[in-house]
């Protein structure tokens, strides 16, 4: 891409959304499932639905999975590192700073105690997540533009902004059973049943 292309191509995006703010909100996908539905350890995971892209996914060992796929940790860190590779690439595009090398690694670190419920004291989830950067520019660029390029490539990562400012959940459970044990667990009127749509809104602290 030539120098400018991506500033050329956001531009009439930029007018389009301050004449109508509403054209700016979008929404990403996925969607998983197994290949055999009682596979505690297995399933697929598909990114944009229709996109005919798909993976396996796998359980880690420290859980009790073979760990013979990426687990939904080792997803989540590397959509943190393309959606922070990426805001570099096009934030350098638009700087007009020629990229010689680019590599950025994810990591994050997990106390499984949190997952399996043995102490309520310990959190679930990531305890701490790293994001090395490692970028070499063609000679002669301008520091302080290095410096914009960092600065401006992290507020623009939306994963990475999603991370630090955590958005509210929702989450719906759609549930159902054969027909002969729903008859058998069929609450009374007025009692909530647990083979039910359900949601739940989680919105942080």
């Amino acid at each position: 891409m030539s120098r400018g292309s991506v500033f050329e191509i956001q531009a009439p995006l930029r007018q389009r959304y301050k004449a109508d703010p509403k054209a700016a909100l979008v929404t990403d996908c996925a969607h998983a499932h197994g290949n055999i539905a009682d596979d505690p350890f297995h399933s697929i995971v598909m990114p944009m639905p229709r996109s005919g892209i798909a993976f396996p996914v796998g359980v880690h060992g420290a859980v009790g999975g073979l760990h013979d796929a990426p687990t939904p940790g080792d997803i989540l860190c590397a959509a943190f590192a393309a959606c922070q590779d990426s805001s570099l690439r096009m934030v350098a595009n638009i700087l007009g700073i020629k990229l010689e090398f680019l590599e950025v690694e994810v990591t994050g670190d997990v106390d499984v105690r949190g997952t399996l419920a043995m102490d309520a004291q310990v959190p679930v989830g990531f305890r701490t997540m790293r994001c090395v950067v490692r970028l070499r520019a063609a000679k002669r660029t301008n520091p302080h533009l290095l410096e914009k390029l960092g600065t401006a490539s992290q507020r623009s990562c939306v994963v990475g902004q999603t991370l630090l400012h955590s958005p509210s959940i929702e989450t719906t459970f759609d549930m159902t059973a054969d027909e002969a044990h729903a008859a058998q667990v069929a609450p009374k009127p007025g009692a909530e049943s647990t083979a039910c749509l359900r949601s739940m809104h989680v919105v942080p602290e």
